[in-house]
This record gives C-alpha cells, structure tokens and sequence, in this order.
C-alpha cells in the first residue's frame, strides 16, 4: 500500500486529480460501510467540497489525504451523536482544535466513525451501529473508537483516523483490528471540541496502518490551546539514542499464546513489577471515570440540543422522560453508579479514595520510568471476542477487559498499539508506553519491532 507520505507529495504535485480520486474512496468506503458498519456518517458533501479546495491550493502537509473521524468529535455542520440517541440531529456550529488543524492542511474527512455511546464500552456493541471485525465479521472490532480502527485496518487508499481514547478506546480496536493505535501525553492535544466522557482522561489520538503515519498525525494536531484548560504548553522531549525496556510483570498473566508471542518480539528486556497498577487500576479508573460521566452527560436533557419531547409537563417529569427514552441501557448503568459514588455521604469513601490511588498509580509508573524508558505489556488479554461470547458477559466481565489499558490512561502517559503478529489468523497488540511527553522514545521503540 501506498504511503500517506508519497500520496501527499503526489497530491501536491499535481499528479493525482484529487477530485476523482474522492469519488473512488466515498464509493469504497460505501461498500464497505454496508458489510462492516464502521461510519455513523459518510460525509459525501463535504469530502468533495473539501477536494475542490485542495485542487486549487495543494500545499497543505496533509493535502488531499483522506480521514475519518470519530463522532465524539465536533465537525462543523455534521451530524455528531457520540453513537447516541440523545444526541441525534446535532450539529455543532463549530469545528474541534483537531478538525481546524487538518483541514487548514489539506486534509478530506470522508465520515464519522461508529462508536459505543459517550465511548462506554470495550466492544463498539453499545450503539445501533456495530462494527464488524475486519478479519472475521462474527467477531467484535474493539472498543469505543471500533469504527476508527476497523475503517483503518479495510480502506485501499491512504488514510489515517483521528480517534479518542478515556480508558483505552484507541489501544484496544487498534489490537484487535491489527492497526496502530496512538494515545498521546494527556494534554499534548487539545480537547476543545471533544464531546466528553470523562474530562480528566479524554485524550485525541490517532490510527493508522504504520507507527509513522500516526506520529505524523500527532506532529499536527499537538500543541497548546487557549480554549483547552488542560492543554499543555510544552514541546516534547528528545528520544533516547538507547533505549531502557522492561516488561510489565503482571501482564503476562494471560493467554500463553499471546504471552509467547509478545515476549517473542521484544529483545534485551528486564521483567518488572507494577502490583498497584494492578491491584487498583480497574477500580480506580471507573469510580473517576463514571463519577466525571455522570456529571458531563447531566447537560442532555432535550433542553437545548439533540432529542427532545413536547414541553407539556413539569422539568423534572420531562427531564426524566427524555433521558429515560434516549439513553442506553449501558449510559444509565454508568450514571448511576457515578453519582452514587460523588454523592454525600459516599463521595470521601469511593471518589477522593480513587483520587488517591490514582496519585499512588502515577508515582509507581514514575518510580518504572527513573530507570527504564519503555514499559511493555499486551494490549488486550484476549483475542478479538464473537459477539456471541459478549453478550453473555456480565458488566463486572466487561469492564475487566480494560485491565492492561486502564492504567496508562489514568496516569495520562503516552502509549502505542502495534500489530505484533496473528494468532488463529487474529491480531495481536502489544502495547509500549513512556513517561509523560516522551512520544519520541515510542517512535524509536517502534523502530525495533
């Protein structure tokens, strides 16, 4: 396949006709959208209005190269639903910092991609439109940016996807869709126009078929943002010329097959121990993560954008009818138990706990890094599940899923999903992850495999 570096230079050049060239990816992508689900949105119109644009100016460093976006991220004038019924017919008046920066670069958004609703979930099974596994249709794509990794991993032409991630939603469909899935430095992209699930966690990263493209991605949408309060006004820093790697322990307690095949691809490595991150991520992460849901979706109400009801009763009446008929079963799961556990009485017991032991999460990966410079785990414990194998999991089953990702993304570090080869012709993940602002380390890591 073609790199997205030569097309762009192709583009540029004038030797491709970008318009025609559109037309030939919406088809594509059409046919494919019909097997597989991976858009909510193809975005027709506006790909081929952004074409005509770049054929008259093709100097952009993204020129004519075609993205997907996932639907938790604002696209002026396009339909943005978060893969939710509550959200359904909203149109943000304004575009994402992200969606600024690429289209200011050339770039054609071809869609919005399917995800589990508000990013709740670790199997894209928690929305109308369920992505399909792109190497067995029976089997689930990963979750909550499944419809990013799955359109990644299928599309002939060069692309790349901006997706987002709170507990692992770029590593875990990158894994299993055999894509690269990118998660930047909490803060190094700006989350401005980002549809928040939980607002301490939420990062925007990138897929891609290769760990270059991604980080040629991640070199334009990074930066500092004003209208971000979280974004970070740093530069990062320099790569180390040799690389200190160890493996994580407590993460090979899996599979024997992925363990094998993860230890097989990664040389001169020291074994290390991280109890904490283990003991404590998964509850940790989701008292936060629920506790800051349940505050964030407390502003859909059929009020002031997406679904609504005939105002013909009292607030709390028509507040309750709207949430009750357009949240999923999933949502409200997750509401409630988030304002169990930020309500008086509870708050000090479950969330300023989690708090705590995220800050003893974050100072035990730190301790990892004054020594070593990458840490190595699999991305996810288990092959890509059929959806028959989900729907009998209980939401504790469910949730457990997240055991290897959760962990970075609490302590906001930079972590990369590689294809590191295939298992009953399945793809496996291995996850590397850095120290804050040390996505260079990742790039030379990646190098290696």
């Amino acid at each position: 396949m073609e790199t997205i570096q030569n097309f762009i230079k192709q583009v540029q050049k004038k030797e491709i006709n970008i318009v025609e060239h559109t037309h030939k990816v919406l088809k594509e992508i059409k046919k494919i959208n019909k097997e597989y689900n991976y858009f909510i949105n193809i975005t027709e119109d506006l790909a081929l209005n952004s074409a005509e644009k770049v054929k008259k100016n093709q100097n952009g460093k993204l020129s004519g190269l075609f993205i997907s976006v996932k639907d938790d991220i604002c696209v002026k004038d396009i339909e943005c639903t978060c893969g939710s019924e509550i959200l359904k017919t909203y149109k943000p008046p304004f575009n994402a910092t992200v969606i600024e920066k690429i289209i200011k670069e050339g770039a054609i958004i071809i869609g919005k991609t399917s995800q589990d609703e508000f990013g709740f979930g670790s199997f894209s099974t928690n929305t109308k439109t369920m992505p399909k596994n792109p190497f067995d249709k029976s089997r689930s794509c990963g979750g909550s940016s499944g419809g990013s990794a799955g359109i990644t991993q299928k599309i002939s032409f060069p692309h790349l996807s901006l997706a987002e991630s709170t507990g692992g939603s770029i590593a875990n469909p990158a894994s299993f869709c055999g894509v690269t899935g990118l998660t930047p430095t909490y803060g190094l992209v700006s989350r401005y126009g980002l549809i928040d699930y939980a607002s301490s966690l939420d990062k925007i990263g990138a897929m891609s078929k290769n760990p270059e493209d991604a980080f040629y991605l991640l070199d334009i949408i990074k930066g500092f943002d004003p209208r971000d309060q979280t974004s970070l006004n740093k530069e990062l820093n320099k790569p180390k010329n040799k690389l200190k790697i160890a493996i994580i322990k407590e993460s090979l307690n899996i599979n024997k097959e992925i363990k094998d095949l993860i230890l097989s691809k990664v040389k001169n490595y020291d074994l290390i121990s991280l109890p904490n991150v283990e003991k404590y991520s998964i509850p940790t992460y989701y008292i936060i993560a629920l506790s800051e849901a349940s505050t964030n979706l407390a502003k859909y109400t059929g009020l002031r954008y997406g679904q609504t009801e005939p105002l013909n009763k009292e607030y709390n009446e028509f507040f309750t009818e709207v949430r009750s008929k357009y949240f999923s079963k999933e949502s409200k799961r997750r509401i409630i138990l988030g304002t169990f556990a930020r309500m008086a009485g509870y708050r000090e017991a479950f969330y300023l706990k989690a708090m705590k032991t995220r800050t003893l999460i974050i100072n035990e990966y730190k301790k990892a890094f004054q020594k070593y410079d990458i840490l190595i785990s699999p991305t996810m414990p288990i092959l890509p599940p059929k959806f028959t194998e989900i729907n009998k999991l209980t939401p504790l089953e469910n949730y457990m899923m997240d055991i290897l990702t959760v962990g970075p993304n609490l302590a906001g570090l930079p972590h990369i999903s590689l294809n590191s080869g295939f298992i009953n012709k399945l793809p496996i993940g291995l996850m590397a992850i850095s120290d804050h602002l040390n996505e260079n380390n990742l790039l030379e890591f990646t190098k290696t495999i």
